[in-house]
């Protein structure tokens, strides 16, 4: 029977395994976004979300999985033979231990990127980490949840991503380039909710605005659609 699991940031493994994260599942497909889209990568999914946005597709993994150790979750990770590791959720930051475990992922040199909705903080990620970091919408349902102190800790390597539900979403996110600054931080993604604004709508939106992001769809989605664990 599963232990229970709290969504809560501050939620802790069992004190006699300190060490260990609650996962999901782990399992390699394709980056379908960011930055390495197309690239074969080990997803390492963990449990738990503070968040419930409208149009979260990983649901399954706000409850149940599996405690892992580190040493367990790197050895199914080295049996893959892949170089690019993203570790996701749910939010994964919402386990303490997803820090250590970045940073052992770094240390075995992996490249590896970490998806995170930027509700909490990243000032302690592993700086060798590739942040992909949301900034919600008003579309999302949590945008009261955004956490604008973390743009200070993002460097040029890393991504903000707006996840976009409609021509409100649009607008207000382009407010927020120019508020922020954001084009001058890191590269922004502009994505479409699959079901719900049109991949070309969006597209036409950019190129007319001439924005300096860059688009994206979740290509697994077109490859896939909703399959867990792709």
């Amino acid at each position: 029977m599963n232990e229970p699991f709290s969504a809560q940031p501050d939620a802790p493994a069992p004190d006699s395994a300190p060490e260990r994260l609650r996962i999901t599942e782990i399992f390699l497909s394709l980056q379908g976004e960011s930055r390495s889209v197309g690239w074969p990568t080990v997803f390492i999914r963990l449990t738990g979300c503070p968040l419930r946005c409208g149009y979260c597709d990983t649901a399954y993994a706000f409850q149940g999985g599996e405690w892992m150790s580190l040493d367990d979750i790197l050895t199914r990770t080295a049996g893959f033979d892949v170089q690019h590791v993203t570790v996701t959720g749910g939010e994964p930051l919402a386990q303490k231990v997803c820090l250590p475990l970045l940073a052992r992922l770094c240390d075995a040199g992996y490249e590896v990127s970490l998806e995170t909705s930027g509700a909490l903080d990243v000032a302690r990620v592993d700086p060798r980490v590739v942040k992909v970091m949301d900034l919600k919408t008003p579309g999302s349902g949590e945008v009261e949840r955004n956490r604008y102190c973390n743009l200070e800790h993002l460097n040029p390597r890393d991504q903000i991503k707006f996840v976009l539900c409609d021509r409100v979403d649009y607008d207000w996110a382009r407010e927020q380039l120019v508020k922020y600054e954001l084009p001058h931080i890191c590269e922004v993604l502009f994505s479409p909710v699959q079901g719900q604004l049109a991949a070309r709508e969006l597209a036409d939106w950019i190129v007319a605005d001439r924005l300096p992001v860059r688009f994206q769809i979740q290509l697994h989605k077109y490859l896939w659609g909703d399959v867990a664990g792709k």
